[in-house]
Formats: C-alpha cells, structure tokens, sequence
C-alpha cells in the first residue's frame, strides 16, 4: 500500500503495519536519515520511500539579475519581502511571489505551518493547549497575507502545489517557497518555459531555523490484513532499493530518478551533474527534524503536521478560516480567535486537554 510520512508512524502505534525486515543488501542506513525516522515508530521501519521532500526557494535568476539581487544560500523572509517588490511586474504578467493559498492540512497549512514555525510558534504546547491566537501566530499570517496581498498573483487563495507550478513554469512567478520534488519538473525542458532561468536556495527563516522547512515522504508499507505479506515486502524493497533507482536512470535520464530517498543517489557524480539543485535538496532533507520542529518543546512530532489523527480535520478547518483572511472575509485576528476556538473544542471533544 501507498502511505505518507503522517500515517505511517500513527498506523504502525495501532499495529495496522507489518514492521519490514529487509536484508542487508537493501542497505537501510543508506535511505536519508530524517526520511528513514520519519517512517518509524519506536526505531521499526514501517515503510519504505519512493519519494521524499523538503521545501525550498525558487526564483528566476533573469529577474533577479536584472534587479540587482544576489541570494544567499539560507534567505530570510524579510528578504523575502524585498525582493517581491523589486520583481513584481503585473503588467508584464509576473508576480513576485508565489505561495499556497488552496485551503487544506496538505496544502495551505503546509507552507503556513513552516512560516509559524519560523516566527517562533506552534500548534500546541506541552500540555496539547492551542497555541493558534498568539503573537507568533499573528505576526506570521499578517505577514503571509500582506505579502501576497501586495505582490502574490490574482486568486492566490485557489493555489495549491499544481497551480504555483504552472505558474512558475510558464514564467508568471519571480519566486516561489514549496516542495523540494518540484525542483526537477521546473529543469526539464519539456514541461518548463523558464528551466534555464531557475535559482535554487534553502527555504526562508525568520527568527528560529527549526520548522522552516518541512519533511514528507510517500513510502510503501504492508499492512497487516496483507494475504502475501512476504511477496509485499520483497516488492517493496524492490521498488525502492539503489537497483530500481539505477533503472529508472539507465531508461529515462539521471534527472528521473526518485528523489529525495537514498544518500547514494546524492552522491553519484552523474546525478549531481543531472540535477544542480540536488546539494540545496540534500542539505534541507537533513536539516528538517520532525522531533523539533518549533523554537519551543511540542507534544507532537512532525513539522508541516502534527502526528496525531486528528491532526487532518483540525489542520483543513485551519486551512479554510486562513483561507477566508485571505480573502478579506475575515480579518487576521478573527482567523486566530475562529481558529483557536475550533482546536479547542476538538481537542476537548477527543480528551487530549479537559
């Protein structure tokens, strides 16, 4: 079966998963370590990855030659903010900053979550109480919404990964923050309008690097109710072992290659040449830890998502009151009082907090 990095550990606490035992040559440790714990529970291995993730920072380098911008490797947001207003060009159909808007726990709070992490929040604290209507929480989202108010593209609270990618690709976004896979649909020729105009960087940071850039895997596991689990798990272990990567490079091109998985195909000379971003994609898969992911201790681990099931309805009501600010339905201080009076009514309901 297909799961993600949310499910896995939560479905292995319910004994849903069979723990995978694979053999010495499948070469576990070689799989990133930040991926590999992410799919564990009590150091099992529930699931293995057929593709991992950070996030990370996309810009034109035409557009930021031409404005005089220089990127460091670590930006920050308030640069962030800068350079938006120095490439923002709506009448010539380019906007200066892209950003996920489409309302959901996968999709807006994705991105939304990394920010408030950034600019000291969190979900919860110690004791599982809301911490949504703070002042971290407000200084992020005012400033989220204030920058694609002012330079984010028309209809931005409609845009998820899929719409930002287009719109990158065909030239409309002069930066871009999202998922680190969409690094090598943007360098391929046949699918991008701007592949030989794309600069590559670490996600932004406010205050705090904890949390600013987030962790998913999609991963193959075997669940219990499996009627062949031996079969299951040698199929798996086939699928994402070095053998399967080389395959997929030796017929579609180095660049083709799953990412995001195995050390060994960061290091592989051909695949660096392949893919230019792939020391910027490394370094953000290993610096984002799920057992950290804000300035302050948390009860939960997980960094774009809080690992708990509940985490899904809690994170798309979220999504859709962020959503609402967005569009001026609600002001910012609303979204935090709706949002925080939400959480903890569910968090009451599920008994986590009395």
């Amino acid at each position: 079966m297909t799961i993600g990095s949310y499910e896995t550990p939560i479905w292995a606490r319910r004994d849903w998963l069979k723990p995978l035992d694979l053999a010495a040559s499948y070469d576990v440790n070689d799989l990133i370590k930040p991926i590999r714990e992410g799919l564990s529970n009590n150091d099992k291995l529930y699931a293995v990855p057929f593709y991992g993730e950070s996030s990370m920072l996309y810009y034109r380098k035409d557009l930021f030659e031409k404005a005089g911008i220089t990127v460091p490797e670590q930006p920050t947001y308030p640069q962030i903010r800068k350079w938006a207003s120095k490439v923002h060009d709506p009448a010539h159909g380019v906007y200066g900053v892209c950003l996920r808007g489409k309302p959901g726990w996968g999709e807006n709070m994705g991105f939304v979550s990394t920010l408030v992490n950034t600019f000291g929040g969190q979900w919860f604290d110690m004791k599982w109480q809301p911490t949504i209507n703070t002042p971290a929480w407000k200084e992020a989202i005012a400033f989220y919404i204030d920058l694609l108010k002012k330079y984010g593209p028309p209809g931005a609270s409609s845009n998820g990964f899929n719409e930002n990618l287009a719109l990158f690709s065909t030239g409309k976004c002069g930066m871009w923050v999202d998922a680190t896979v969409a690094a090598g649909l943007l360098s391929n020729p046949k699918e991008s309008q701007v592949y030989d105009k794309i600069g590559f960087a670490r996600a932004p940071i406010e205050r705090y690097p904890n949390g600013s850039n987030w962790l998913w895997a999609w991963a193959l596991a075997v669940p219990k109710t499996s009627k062949s689990p031996e079969a299951a798990q040698k199929f798996v272990a086939w699928a994402t072992s070095k053998e399967y990567i080389q395959l997929v490079a030796n017929q579609s091109g180095c660049v083709a290659v799953p990412p995001g998985t195995r050390t060994s195909t960061y290091n592989n000379p051909n695949y660096q040449k392949a893919a230019p971003f792939a020391s910027i994609v490394l370094k953000s898969i290993q610096s984002a830890d799920i057992s950290r992911p804000a300035a302050q201790p948390t009860p939960y681990k997980g960094i774009q998502y809080v690992d708990i099931p509940e985490f899904q309805a809690i994170g798309s009501s979220v999504g859709q009151t962020m959503a609402a600010a967005l569009t001026n339905r609600l002001s910012v201080d609303q979204a935090l009082e709706r949002s925080q009076s939400s959480t903890e009514r569910f968090m009451k309901h599920t008994g986590y907090i009395e």
